[in-house]
């Protein structure tokens, strides 16, 4: 059986279905009696027939793709925006961070880039700049997602990207 084959026969099966369809919409006009004594509204009888589209379910559907395929662009883009936060005690750098996520929304950037080191240069306790960074976008309603850049040349886990909302 080679191709043209298979679409003869699909062919077939479609026009028998066309038929059928119209075999019973037939039946259903004299058994309704559309037409003569109509006991259907023609709308619904109309809807009967051909059914419905749902547009709204057809919209929400594209509005959730793009918007799937504009968060993954997102993700993948380029920081729009860099801050450091190298050699600034934990109340700057909450203050720094406030101010430019302010800056930020207002200029109405998408992806940042906050710089706060690993912490090698701290002596005698843990890194403390990536934990204010990490709170803060932790209490702060204008912080999306969030999370380190893949390769070290952009910082690594030196550094923390964010999306604004």
């Amino acid at each position: 059986m080679d191709m043209g084959d298979i679409l003869a026969q699909w062919d077939a099966v479609q026009r028998d279905e066309k038929i059928k369809a119209r075999e019973k919409a037939k039946k259903e006009n004299s058994v309704s009696g559309y037409g003569k004594n109509p006991q259907i509204n023609p709308m619904e009888f109309w809807l009967n027939r051909y059914g419905t589209v749902d547009k709204d379910k057809i919209a929400e559907d594209t509005q959730e793709r793009t918007r799937q395929q504009d968060r993954s662009y997102v993700l993948n883009m380029k920081p729009e925006a860099v801050l450091d936060l190298h050699g600034l005690h934990q109340d700057e750098a909450h203050i720094q961070l406030e101010s430019f996520i302010t800056n930020c929304k207002r200029r109405g950037l998408r992806k940042v880039l906050i710089i706060h080191g690993k912490g090698i240069h701290t002596h005698g306790t843990d890194p403390v700049l990536g934990e204010v960074v990490r709170r803060f976008i932790e209490s702060d309603s204008r912080c999306g997602q969030s999370g380190h850049p893949k390769n070290k040349g952009e910082g690594g886990s030196g550094a923390t990207w964010i999306i604004l909302k």
